[in-house]
C-alpha cells in the first residue's frame, strides 16, 4: 500500500510540475497578458483536429506558444495556435519520445473523464476572479480523473485540481 501511495504521489507532482517544465522558460502573467487567445478558447480551436488532451502556454525559443495535445483516430497531435489570432499555426504528428508518452497518459486519463477540459479549465477560472489559464494537464488521482489547471494572476500561479467525472 504505501508502494502505491509514493507512486501516486509521484505521479501527481509530474503532473502538477509538467505544466512550469515543459517550456524552456515559464511563462509570466505579462506573457500571458500580451496573448489575446486565451487556453480555454484555443482547447475549442484545437478540437476541429481532435479531443483535446491537455494545453499549455509556453515560451520555445524565446517566444510565447500555444499549443494542444489532441487525439484523433489512435493518433496524437500536437496543434499550435497563433496566440494573436487564434487560427492554427501548425499541425505536427506525435510519434515518438516524451512528447508521446505524455500524450498516452493524458489520453488515458481523458479516456475515464465526462468533463472537457474546456470545462474544467472554465470551472477554475470562474472559483479565481482575476486569473488566466497557463495549461490543463489531466491525470488518474485516486482512481478519478482531475485536470490540473495551472492559473497565474496578479498573486503569482496555482494549480488548481478539477474533477472530469
Amino acid at each position: 500500500m504505501k508502494r502505491l501511495a509514493s507512486v501516486g504521489t509521484a505521479v501527481l507532482a509530474l503532473v502538477l510540475c509538467a505544466p512550469i517544465c515543459w517550456g524552456q522558460q515559464t511563462v509570466d502573467l505579462e506573457a500571458l497578458k500580451a496573448a489575446k487567445v486565451r487556453l480555454e478558447r484555443a482547447l475549442e480551436i484545437a478540437g476541429h483536429h481532435g479531443k483535446p488532451i491537455s494545453a499549455k502556454f509556453e515560451i520555445e525559443d524565446g517566444k510565447l506558444q500555444l499549443s494542444v495535445y489532441t487525439m484523433k483516430g489512435g493518433k496524437f497531435s500536437e496543434v499550435l495556435v497563433d496566440h494573436q489570432t487564434g487560427k492554427v499555426a501548425k499541425v505536427e504528428p506525435i510519434s515518438e519520445g516524451d512528447d508521446l508518452k505524455a500524450a498516452q497518459a493524458q489520453n488515458a486519463a481523458m479516456a475515464q473523464a465526462k468533463t472537457s477540459l474546456e470545462a474544467a479549465t472554465m470551472k477554475a477560472l470562474k472559483k479565481n476572479p482575476g486569473s488566466r489559464a497557463m495549461s490543463v494537464v489531466p491525470a488518474i488521482e485516486a482512481g478519478q480523473p482531475i485536470a490540473a489547471v495551472t492559473l497565474i494572476g496578479s498573486q503569482g500561479s496555482k494549480t488548481a485540481s478539477e474533477g472530469l467525472k
